[in-house]
């Protein structure tokens, strides 16, 4: 054969169209979740609300201004939450939309006002179902607690971003509990049954915050009635870890209370100038 006849040998690559096939495949990395986006829920949807002379606790003036936009100012206040939802009566959110149209919040939050149910849980739930699904991180906040410090706020979103599923404020009791036989007629002597031990209880507060995911699935599986919503993720055999609370961010219950979020706000005004 001549050497016309052969075939040619093939030109080189100069580059290679792929990487060698001996390299380990790497998954992208998973977004970290310091920039996990928050947003609050507020329930402030009481039977029978409404708005002026008669209004609920969350309605009540504090220092000339409903403790509702308080509360809702306290979650803004915290840079790590972008969007807050607060769940007005069911037949009441055009009048609490436009008062919190009539009250400064700060810009960089987004603010959302939804119709609720007859009950706490079912109105968490409808705030829930409002979240747009960019948010992965829920805190749920008591209107009536509107004095939290931003720095509460952010302790619980960052236990959350640090990997916990439900996390709540709370603060050591000083008071000695006992648990008793609850009377049959109001106002008589209950039997104690126990006395639990002091330094393993604590007082919660809100808000309380939760991996979405998480706080979706209890409010889709747990039907009972239960007093607030870390209660529901425990049913489901979850974790809930505890931050420290701070003494401001009391619930307002009772006239005293009242008095004391007052006696508060006009401390801060003197050391802050607000």
């Amino acid at each position: 054969m001549s050497d016309d006849s052969r075939p040619s040998r093939p030109e080189p690559l100069t580059e290679p169209l792929t990487e060698p096939l001996t390299e380990p495949l790497t998954e992208r990395p998973a977004e970290p979740r310091t920039a996990l986006r928050t947003a609050a829920v507020i329930p402030a949807a009481g039977r029978g609300v409404r708005l002026g002379p008669g209004a609920p606790k969350a309605l009540r003036a504090l220092n000339g201004t409903p403790m509702l936009v308080h509360a809702v100012r306290a979650l803004a206040a915290s840079r790590a939450v972008s969007l807050v939802v607060v769940v007005a009566p069911p037949d009441g959110a055009p009048e609490v939309k436009s008062l919190l149209d009539a009250h400064a919040l700060p810009d960089r939050t987004d603010f959302l006002v939804v119709p609720g149910g007859e009950s706490r849980q079912e109105s968490v739930k409808l705030g829930l179902d409002a979240l747009p699904p960019d948010y992965d991180i829920v805190l749920v906040h008591d209107a009536a607690r509107p004095l939290v410090p931003v720095d509460t706020v952010d302790s619980v979103v960052q236990a959350v971003r640090d990997g916990a599923r439900a996390v709540v404020p709370a603060l050591p009791l000083a008071d000695t509990v006992k648990e008793v036989e609850p009377a049959d007629v109001p106002g008589d002597p209950e039997p104690v049954v126990a006395t639990p031990r002091r330094d393993r209880l604590r007082a919660v507060q809100t808000p309380q915050g939760f991996d979405r995911a998480t706080l979706v699935r209890a409010h889709e599986t747990v039907t009972d009635d239960v007093t607030d919503d870390a209660s529901m993720v425990e049913r489901l055999g979850e974790q809930v870890v505890v931050v420290p609370g701070h003494e401001e961010a009391f619930k307002v219950t009772r006239p005293l209370d009242l008095v004391l979020a007052e006696a508060v706000l006009a401390r801060r005004r003197l050391n802050d100038g607000f």
